[in-house]
């Protein structure tokens, strides 16, 4: 059997014993440190330049794909330029070449001094590059032709749909009125079944609300908000007399007192 050692002066049991620095080991850490100050201050005068001059890039990027935001790739005999633009502003300009990718112009952080200056052996290259995309579109809109055809007025069609909605509003607005009186409360809906579709007729304080055909997600033959499509309304409007007919029905049904309403 193995017995364990007592501990010795200044250990603790169970506590491994801290091992002593030699002063002699700290005597030479007065070696000087060289500043970075140079190379980083050289190092944002550039992306500072490049920054500017790709912002002329940028703005003219936007102007010419109609965005205030985009990107765009330019290729070059060493790799890909990648501009990304936001509001006239670079984004961020990165190059792509030999398996690195650079940010030359970032809003997340700069780039290392060294690979900053592999990128721009290569910037001109990028700039002639955008210059021949530009340059690839002259002439791009000769003879296209500019005199357009006349575009048909839609008088006539809206005319004739705000006359039909008026007369429909009338009428709704009156079933209203009375739907207010009999049932004594401020708003409220009334539905009936005409030829197999739902119509129901919304109210609030006297006043119709709505009035649609078809249920929920169905057509709204009056709406606050806007008038429905022509088509809707020849599909449906052949039918409002028959919900006319429903609510005078349920008038009569419901008190004697009750006004009929007519189209």
């Amino acid at each position: 059997m193995t017995r364990e050692r007592a501990p010795k002066r200044g250990e603790s049991a169970g506590v491994m014993a801290l091992a002593l620095v030699d002063p002699s080991m700290t005597t030479d850490l007065d070696a000087d440190v060289v500043g970075t100050d140079a190379a980083t201050a050289r190092r944002d005068e550039v992306v500072a330049g490049v920054t500017d001059h790709a912002g002329r890039v940028a703005r003219e990027l936007a102007r010419l794909q109609g965005g205030d935001y985009g990107q765009e790739e330019f290729e070059t005999d060493r790799g890909t330029w990648t501009l990304k633009y936001e509001a006239g502003d670079v984004e961020y300009l990165r190059f792509e070449g030999r398996g690195v990718d650079t940010y030359v112009v970032s809003t997340q952080q700069s780039p290392e001094p060294e690979a900053l200056a592999d990128a721009m052996t290569d910037y001109d290259a990028f700039v002639e590059s955008f210059n021949e995309y530009v340059r690839s579109l002259d002439g791009v809109l000769d003879g296209v032709a500019d005199d357009l055809p006349e575009v048909a007025a839609v008088d006539a069609v809206v005319e004739q749909r705000e006359h039909i909605l008026s007369r429909i509003r009338e009428a709704c607005n009156a079933m209203a009125r009375q739907l207010n009186r009999v049932e004594g409360n401020d708003y409220g809906t009334f539905s009936a079944r005409v030829n197999s579709s739902r119509w129901e007729l919304k109210w609030e304080e006297g006043r119709a609300s709505y009035l649609r055909v078809g249920g929920e997600g169905g057509i709204y033959v009056l709406s606050q908000y806007q008038p429905p499509a022509p088509k809707d309304l020849r599909a449906h409007v052949a039918d409002f007399p028959g919900f006319v007919e429903a609510f005078n029905e349920h008038a009569a049904e419901t008190s004697e007192t009750l006004e009929t309403v007519s189209l």
